[in-house]
């Protein structure tokens, strides 16, 4: 099951993260993962990797099989046809169009076993689950910052403030969330197109940009045609974002800036995850990753908890979790 949720990582899909090993007499003999949204899912690929080999042999998967006509037939078809005699599992499916894979697979003669490994695979599968169980789509704040918390130099120089290694690692996370955002000031000043570069994806993230008053340029780098966008010129509040944003399919949303949007939505208690990649500067003055929210006491400041630490070439990354995310995860993988 571990090499399962460790394969599920390895996909770009901005629905569900999904990986399945098949196993026969002790033998790992299939191997697959949910590359990217509307491909096949995670064990129609492992059972074309095992063959023949799949008849009577055990189906490791860290999300019930799906059992719905969606943009790929049922995989619980897949699985029953394979000749598939157990299928192990880690959670099951909270999106009610898709679940019921496990008793049509019981129902069948399948031997059932759940709940393994259920911690680890709603970390690797956390956007998704988060996105169908709350209702709204998971928000992460990523940035490059000095070790004084600078993203530019007053004068607005920038680049590049992290390592090469950061910034490739930064669009592992573009392609993983598939949706990008910033506010009307960073799209103009910082000209950046949002896009992911330097990784083959099928589908490119869809890039979000707030413009309430409806003033950009629409020959801004961001309205290119090599990814889709989201141009939010209306809208009421960070809740109201995050629901259109759903409704084009997305459940979850990389926030790059500027300072100011980052701040509405650390305001309005929306983030879920923090990324900070810290590079060995220090500005000493300049522009900071967060605006201000009128924090007047001590005990209304939004409070995370570290995740992980983890050297990545000249730079250190940092994860952290808020509080009510990180119990989430917990109550979801008891």
């Amino acid at each position: 099951m571990r090499m399962a949720i460790e394969l599920s990582t390895e996909g770009y899909p901005f629905f569900a993260h999904v990986g399945c090993v098949i196993v026969r007499d002790g033998e790992v003999v299939g191997r697959g993962f949910h590359d990217y949204t509307g491909g096949p899912h995670a064990e129609v690929v492992a059972l074309r990797d095992a063959g023949e080999r799949a008849r009577g042999a055990t189906a490791y998967v860290t999300l019930e099989p799906c059992n719905h006509h969606g943009k790929t037939p049922p995989c619980t078809d897949a699985l029953l046809e394979s000749g598939i005699k157990k299928v192990v599992m880690a959670m099951r499916d909270p999106n009610p169009r898709a679940a019921g894979g496990l008793e049509k697979l019981r129902e069948h003669g399948v031997e059932i076993v759940e709940g393994v490994c259920t911690a680890e695979a709603v970390i690797a599968n956390r956007q998704f689950l988060f996105a169908f169980i709350q209702g709204r789509p998971m928000v992460t704040i990523k940035a490059g910052i000095t070790l004084d918390g600078k993203v530019a130099l007053p004068n607005g120089e920038s680049q590049w403030i992290t390592s090469e290694a950061s910034r490739q690692d930064a669009m592992q996370l573009r392609a993983k969330i598939g949706c990008v955002m910033v506010g009307r000031v960073t799209a103009e000043v910082d000209r950046a197109k949002l896009n992911v570069r330097g990784i083959e994806v099928v589908h490119q993230p869809l890039r979000v940009v707030l413009d309430p008053r409806d003033v950009l340029d629409k020959n801004l780098p961001i309205f290119d045609d090599s990814a889709p966008t989201l141009h939010l010129t209306q809208f009421k509040d960070p809740d109201d974002v995050l629901r259109q944003i759903q409704e084009h399919g997305r459940t979850g949303v990389l926030i790059e800036g500027g300072p100011v949007t980052v701040a509405h939505f650390m305001q309005a208690g929306l983030v879920d995850e923090l990324v900070l990649y810290i590079a060995p500067k220090v500005f000493g003055d300049g522009k900071s990753w967060i605006g201000t929210f009128g924090l007047s006491n001590l005990s209304d400041s939004p409070t995370f908890e570290l995740a992980r630490v983890e050297p990545i070439g000249s730079d250190i990354k940092l994860l952290y979790r808020s509080r009510n995310f990180t119990n989430f995860l917990t109550s979801n993988s008891l």
